[in-house]
């Protein structure tokens, strides 16, 4: 597709104001917060920005763009770390935004089950799931700028993955509008439907590249009404990951949550949060925050004082706090939140979302770590993540003060050594974050050659003008 010029783009955006409506299109400047990345690392332009207001607007849009030749970016809050939603070819794309589509269709307590547009931001849908009495699990940091349709595009994980899985468990039907401008209806609240392929499951995790999700049918559980929440202290990594394989059978599936830091995650957080409380001591070499939660007869508080007496009577854990009131949970989460925000205040940094066996996480990091320091030692490890699932975030920060063609040299050979440990481990150079633009190459020559076939055969099956999402994952467009 050749490249339009000003004139011509211009030319394109009034015939989508045209075919859609003025209220529905976006030009100029009020593109720009559409146009970027979560932590303005990346601008970028588009065509316009398209925002329907029903799962009809957006049929309708898609067929707008098909007759001009246009490709579409599907967007929800614009919280990915990955590029997925932003435009990489400002003058042939236009950004789909779904954030108008906010509408919960139906919370049925008694199916358990709840069906919701895509643009509801999550924190929202789950306030409101709350108030029927029922619980949607799913919990990530940007739970409250991040929308439905982009966790399920993007199979989003967070930190309840270890008891509810990641956002593929929690989906039972989906409304998918198709690259031609049809609507996939398959909203269904059915546990059970074995009637051959179950076709939800291309779109999830797609990144948009196959169909734009308007609605989504999911599970609920019951609301935890007790939950007990510790921040403790440990002598290793390697501690860490005993900790947690004693914690998933003495707590059983009541265990919510399981995260480890390193100490540097306190810094972090308090050059986020300068008033930020310190619950214990900041120097042990690991850290673990831990949750149980339940409802009806357990009790969640003793399970919590049984378990930890025992594994601080063996030695297991040396330090530790636990919350007492819904406010100290919620400063005890508040270290794993700020660190993250720490991390940006400094700056660009590598920014890894891998997986290994979790049997050998503490050996990974360990050797990954080592790598990096061997090759690079004037750039900061930050390793953290979710023990539960072998989720690790292998962060490096480049040294303080430099410049950034030298900050994009160090990150860009960071990333290699820390790849290069993990195709060592056999393990995923993305756990939940997906592939969108940033991962798209370290993805492409991972792939076997019969996988990179099936993904082609798939795409072109469905989407075989490339309208949807090109760039994103493979870019079919240059094959």
């Amino acid at each position: 597709m050749q490249a339009k010029n000003g004139a011509a783009v211009a030319g394109l955006a009034e015939a989508l104001a045209a075919r859609l409506g003025v209220d529905c299109v976006l030009t100029g400047d009020e593109m720009s917060t559409y146009c970027r990345d979560w932590h303005g690392d990346v601008t970028s332009g588009a065509v316009a920005v398209l925002r329907p207001r029903d799962t009809q607007g957006v049929a309708d849009a898609v067929r707008a763009c098909a007759e001009l030749d246009l490709q579409i970016v599907p967007q929800g809050g614009n919280t990915g770390l990955v590029l997925g939603a932003v435009p990489d070819a400002p003058e042939r794309q236009v950004v789909l935004s779904l954030e108008r589509m906010k509408t919960v269709r139906n919370i049925d307590a008694d199916d358990f089950s709840a069906v919701v547009e895509a643009g509801a931001i999550l924190s929202e849908f789950k306030d409101k799931v709350e108030e029927q009495g029922m619980f949607f699990p799913l919990a990530l940091g940007a739970q409250g700028s991040c929308r439905i349709g982009g966790n399920v595009s993007t199979n989003a994980g967070g930190i309840n993955v270890l008891r509810y899985g990641m956002t593929r468990e929690l989906v039972l039907g989906l409304e998918v509008v198709l690259p031609d401008g049809s609507i996939f209806d398959g909203i269904s609240t059915l546990r059970k439907d074995n009637r051959g392929l179950d076709l939800k499951q291309l779109f999830i995790g797609a990144e948009g590249t196959l169909g734009i999700v308007t609605a989504v049918a999911v599970k609920l559980v019951p609301l935890p009404e007790k939950v007990s929440t510790a921040l403790l202290g440990l002598n290793s990594l390697e501690d860490a990951i005993t900790l947690y394989r004693r914690a998933r059978r003495e707590c059983c599936d009541l265990l919510s949550a399981f995260e480890f830091m390193p100490p540097i995650a306190f810094t972090l957080a308090k050059e986020a949060m300068p008033d930020l409380p310190e619950p214990i001591a900041t120097d042990y070499p690991a850290y673990v925050l831990m949750e149980i939660s339940g409802s009806g007869l357990v009790d969640i508080d003793a399970l919590m004082e049984a378990f930890l007496e025992g594994v601080l009577g063996d030695g297991l854990v040396v330090d530790g706090a636990v919350a007492t009131s819904t406010a100290q949970a919620r400063n005890l989460w508040l270290v794993r939140e700020g660190m993250n925000e720490g991390q940006a205040k400094r700056g660009p940094h590598l920014r890894t979302d891998v997986s290994v066996p979790l049997s050998r996480l503490a050996d990974f990091v360990a050797d990954a770590e080592a790598a990096v320091k061997a090759e690079l030692p004037d750039c900061i490890s930050v390793s953290y993540g979710h023990v539960g699932d072998g989720n690790v975030h292998l962060n490096v920060l480049p040294p303080a003060g430099a410049d950034r063609a030298v900050i994009d040299r160090k990150i860009y050979e960071a990333k290699q050594v820390v790849n290069a440990v993990l195709d060592r481990y056999h393990g995923s150079i993305s756990a939940e974050h997906g592939i969108g633009r940033l991962k798209r190459g370290d993805f492409t020559t991972r792939l076997s050659p019969v996988r990179h076939q099936m993904l082609k055969a798939i795409k072109q099956a469905i989407d075989p003008r490339h309208m949807m999402n090109p760039g994103c994952q493979l870019n079919f467009d240059t094959e």
